[in-house]
C-alpha cells in the first residue's frame, strides 16, 4: 500500500476555508478537548473503518493527529476505502507553528498581522514611510525581516506588550538581528538591557504625517502589560483585552490583586476609547473565527456589548475572574524564565510551547 501523500501546515491553511476539504481529527477526544483543531471532524483512529460513512463523500480529507503517525494511519484506511485522503505534514506540532498573515491599514499605517495559526498567537509589524515597529514577535525573526524588506521598511524599534507566559518571545533575537531599540516595560522583571518606556512613550513613524505608535500601562495580566495606540484608529491591547474575554490574572500568583488592576485599566484606559478603535490582541482562542486575508480584530463599540465582564463592577469583576481561570498554560514557568532572561532556552526549546494559548479567562 502506498504511503498516503501529505500536506503542510501552509498549504492546508490557504484551502481552510475550501467546502471540498474535511479536516478529520483521528485523535482521542480527551487530546481533541485539550487542543482542538477548528472545524475538524473528530473519529478516533480506532473508530474510523466503522464511522466511514459519516464522511461526507464529496470531500477530500486531511487527517490530522499529535505528530502524523496516527493520521498516516487513518489515512491509508480512508485510500483503501477508495477515499482521496492527505496527512497534516508533522499533525498538531507542526500546526502550532503554522503562519499565514492579514493586512490593513490605520491612521496612514500598513498593520501586518501574523497569525501562529495553531497557537492562537497574534503578532504585528507596523510600517509608515520606510520605518517599521514589530509588536509581539515570535521566534520565527526571519518571518518579520523578510516582511518588513518587501515593503521596504527599515524595522527600528521591537516591543513585546507583556512578558508572555505561554510562548517563547522573540523580541531580544529580532532586535539583535536588525538592531533595532527593544523597548520594554520595567514593570516586568526581564533581567537582561533593553530601552525602559514609560506611560505615553511615543515612537513617530512617519514624520511627515506625524503617525506615532504611543504606549499605555495597563497593568493587570501581568505588572508591566503595556498597550499601544496607532492614533486614535487602532490598539495592540496585548493579553489585557481579547476578542472573545479579558485576560487572566493568576498567572503571577497574585490573582485578586492583578484581577483589581486588570478592572482599572480596562474602565481606565480601554472602555474610555472610541467605539470606532480597532482592537487588535496578541491572542485569539477557539471562539473566534480566523479567515484568510481578513484582520484577527473588532471595533472597541461591537464588544462592549457582547463580552458580559466588560459590564460588571470591579467587585463583581474580580469575584468573576477568580471563579473562572482555568489550566494555566504548559510549561508556563520555564517559558517566562526564559522569557524574562532568567533561564537559557537550551536545546528543544520550541517544545515547550507545543499546545493552545491559555492566556484568557474562559
Amino acid at each position: 500500500m502506498a504511503t498516503p501523500r501529505t500536506i503542510s501546515g501552509e498549504a492546508l491553511v490557504a484551502r481552510l476555508e475550501d467546502p471540498a476539504v474535511l479536516v478529520l481529527d483521528v485523535r482521542e477526544p480527551e487530546e481533541v478537548a485539550a487542543w482542538a483543531f477548528p472545524g475538524a471532524l473528530n473519529v478516533p483512529l480506532g473508530e474510523l473503518e466503522g464511522r466511514l460513512e459519516e464522511l461526507p463523500d464529496a470531500h477530500e480529507v486531511v487527517a490530522v493527529c499529535a505528530m502524523g503517525a496516527r493520521a498516516t494511519a487513518g489515512a491509508a484506511l480512508l485510500e483503501a476505502a477508495g477515499r482521496r485522503a492527505l496527512v497534516l505534514e508533522g499533525g498538531m506540532a507542526a500546526w502550532s507553528s503554522t503562519y499565514d498573515e492579514a493586512e490593513g491599514v490605520f491612521a496612514g499605517a500598513t498593520v501586518v498581522q501574523v497569525r501562529r495559526r495553531g497557537k492562537g498567537c497574534l503578532s504585528y509589524v507596523v510600517g509608515a514611510g520606510g520605518r517599521a515597529v514589530v509588536i509581539d514577535p515570535s521566534l520565527d525573526v526571519a518571518r518579520y525581516e523578510a516582511i518588513a524588506v518587501r515593503r521596504g521598511w527599515t524595522i527600528t524599534h521591537v516591543l513585546d506588550t507583556h512578558l508572555h507566559a505561554d510562548h517563547l518571545s522573540g523580541a531580544r533575537a529580532l532586535a539583535a538581528a536588525t538592531g533595532a531599540d527593544l523597548w520594554l516595560n520595567p514593570g516586568d522583571p526581564f533581567a537582561f538591557a533593553f530601552t525602559p518606556i514609560a506611560d505615553g512613550a511615543t515612537i513617530e513613524l512617519d514624520p511627515g504625517v506625524h503617525l506615532a505608535v504611543a504606549s499605555v500601562s495597563v497593568p493587570g495580566h501581568t505588572e508591566g502589560s503595556t498597550m499601544y495606540r496607532l492614533g486614535e484608529a487602532a490598539i495592540f491591547t496585548g493579553d489585557t483585552l481579547f476578542l472573545e474575554s479579558v485576560g487572566r490574572p493568576d498567572l503571577a500568583d497574585e490573582a485578586e490583586a492583578y484581577a483589581h488592576h486588570l478592572y482599572r485599566s480596562l474602565h481606565e484606559r480601554v472602555l474610555p476609547l472610541p467605539d470606532e478603535v480597532a482592537v487588535l490582541p496578541a491572542h485569539f482562542g477557539p471562539g473566534v473565527e480566523v479567515r484568510a486575508g481578513a484582520l484577527v480584530a473588532r471595533p472597541l463599540g461591537e464588544l462592549r456589548p457582547v463580552l458580559a465582564p466588560l459590564a460588571f463592577d470591579e467587585p463583581a469583576f474580580v469575584a468573576w475572574a477568580l471563579a473562572h481561570v482555568k489550566d494555566r498554560p504548559g510549561n508556563y514557568r520555564r517559558i517566562v524564565g526564559i522569557n524574562a532572561g532568567r533561564e537559557a532556552p537550551g536545546d528543544g526549546a520550541g517544545e515547550l510551547e507545543t499546545g493552545p494559548n491559555r492566556c484568557a479567562i474562559a
